[in-house]
């Protein structure tokens, strides 16, 4: 069995990668030998993304993965892939009981999700690949200011081990990583309250907020020869949030 700290020869696309956890887990990829594609959904993103010191030597494309059509080029543009994994996603507090929003975040989180692993099936099914997807702490339970969200990770939670039953046969494995309270630009209002900051962490057992090299780690872990029998599961990595 190869050491799972070394991806020398995979090739790995990171949807949503060009900033926080996507980011992270793009860095550490490469960082431990794989050839990696991350992606963000505007040319803004794709240029800070370029400018990211720990993305040196990364592939950055622009993707919306609201569009079937641009998922397909996308994909078809990159010649192998071994690891997909899924972590474009929006978050609109307060604003998603609109119902156009929350189609908006639906679109973009869950059938973002579902049109990547769709497109790269057969690229996956070529190297006996596997996907990584991106749940959430609220794939469990509810937030009551964010309904969108919410059922877009619970969504991702099924349809990740809907789809671990309907790839097995191509030797695909399907797994999902669930984070906690992590560290990025998505949860920086949360970072600067410093009341919420505080009860966030006194909940968490682990005493911190996560960053998004927690996450990565995880996803290493799925995509490595040692998760090699396991599918359809939903880790959490949230420093024990879940169960306080």
């Amino acid at each position: 069995m190869d050491e799972p700290h070394t991806f020398d020869g995979k090739h790995v696309l990171v949807v949503g990668g060009s900033s926080g956890i996507g980011a992270g887990i793009g860095a550490a990829f490469a960082a431990r030998g794989a050839t990696v594609t991350v992606t963000g959904a505007t040319a803004d993103d794709v240029a800070r993304a370029q400018a990211d010191p720990a993305l040196a030597g990364v592939r950055v494309l622009a993707l919306d993965v609201r569009d079937d059509a641009a998922v397909a080029v996308c994909i078809a543009a990159i010649p192998r892939i071994d690891v997909l994994v899924n972590c474009a996603g929006i978050i609109r507090r307060q604003e998603e009981h609109d119902p156009a929003v929350f189609a908006q975040v639906l679109d973009i989180n869950l059938n973002g999700t579902m049109r990547s692993c769709a497109a790269a099936r057969p690229k996956l099914a070529a190297t006996q690949g596997c996907i990584v997807n991106t749940a959430s702490m609220l794939s469990f339970f509810g937030g009551g200011l964010v309904p969108g969200y919410s059922a877009s990770k619970g969504g991702v939670a099924q349809l990740t081990k809907s789809l671990a039953i309907a790839y097995a046969p191509d030797h695909i494995r399907v797994n999902a990583i669930a984070p906690g309270w992590i560290r990025t630009p998505l949860t920086r209002a949360l970072q600067d309250d410093e009341a919420r900051s505080a009860s966030i962490v006194g909940r968490t057992p682990l005493g911190r907020w996560g960053t998004p090299d927690d996450v990565a780690g995880a996803a290493l872990l799925l995509a490595s020869p040692w998760a090699g029998f396991i599918t359809g599961a939903v880790l959490p990595v949230d420093g024990g949030y879940l169960i306080s």
